[in-house]
C-alpha cells in the first residue's frame, strides 16, 4: 500500500511539472508571436509614414516660395507628379535670378525631380523713386550680356529698364531683336523688325518712357522668310 501511495505522489508530481512546463512553453510562444505582430506592424507602417505624396510636395515648395516676400508675390503655380518625377512651375516673376531660386527650390525639394520650366521674366514697372542701385546694376548685368550699354546714371538704368519692360509686354514689338542703348537720358534702339509698323512702335514706347530726352532708332526693317 505504501508502494502504491509512493507510486501515485510520484505520478501526480510529475503530471504537475509536466503542466507547468506546457504553461512555460505557451506563454513563450505566445509572447514571441506577440512581438513578432509588433515587428511587422513597424516595419509595414514605415515606408508609409515616409511617403510623400503630390500634395505634400506642392505644399512643400509652395512653402519655401512663401518664405521669400517676392516669391510669394508671383503667386507661381507648382504643380507635382512624384511618379513620373517632375514638377512644372508656372507663372511669371519680374528678374532672372528670382526665376533661377524658384527652380532650385522646386529641383531640391525631393530627390531625383526634374523641374519643368514655365516661368516667365517680365521685369515690373518701378517708380523713378522706388528704383535702387541693387537694381541698376542688375540691369547692368542684363544689358552687358545682351550686348546693350547703359550710361552711369540711375536715371539711365531706370529708363532702360522701363522701355525694355514695355517691349515685353507689347505684343506688336519683337522685344528680343531690339537692343535698347541708354546714355545721358538719350535712347538707340538697334536690331532688327520684321515691319515698319513694328520699328514705329518701338520708337514711340521709347519716346514716351518718361524722363528720355531724344530718341535715335536704328532698327532695320527685314521682313520674315518664308
Amino acid at each position: 500500500m505504501a508502494h502504491n501511495r509512493t507510486g501515485e505522489k510520484n505520478g501526480g508530481d510529475m503530471r504537475k511539472h509536466f503542466a507547468i512546463a506546457t504553461l512555460i512553453l505557451t506563454l513563450g510562444l505566445a509572447a514571441a508571436a506577440c512581438e513578432k505582430s509588433d515587428v511587422n506592424r513597424d516595419t509595414s507602417a514605415s515606408p508609409a509614414a515616409g511617403t510623400m505624396t503630390n500634395t505634400d510636395l506642392v505644399r512643400k515648395i509652395d512653402a519655401q516660395y512663401d518664405q521669400d516676400a517676392r516669391l510669394k508675390a508671383a503667386k507661381l503655380t507648382v504643380e507635382a507628379d512624384i511618379a513620373k518625377k517632375l514638377v512644372t512651375v508656372a507663372g511669371t516673376v519680374d528678374s532672372q535670378a528670382l526665376k533661377a531660386k524658384a527652380l532650385d527650390i522646386a529641383r531640391d525639394a525631393h530627390a531625383g525631380m526634374t523641374v519643368s520650366d514655365k516661368i516667365t521674366v517680365k521685369p515690373r514697372d518701378v517708380a523713378r523713386a522706388d528704383y535702387t542701385e541693387d537694381m541698376g546694376r542688375e540691369a547692368r548685368e542684363k544689358a552687358k550680356n545682351s550686348g546693350e550699354t547703359i550710361g552711369s546714371t540711375l536715371d539711365d538704368a531706370w529708363i532702360h529698364t522701363k522701355i525694355v519692360t514695355q517691349l515685353i509686354g507689347d505684343a506688336d514689338t519683337p522685344q528680343r531683336k531690339i537692343n535698347v542703348d541708354v546714355n545721358n537720358n538719350v535712347v538707340t534702339l538697334r536690331g532688327t523688325v520684321e515691319t515698319p509698323a513694328q520699328k514705329a512702335e518701338a520708337e514711340r514706347i521709347a519716346k514716351s518712357t518718361e524722363g528720355v530726352k531724344r530718341v535715335t532708332n536704328q532698327l532695320k526693317v527685314e521682313a520674315k522668310k518664308g
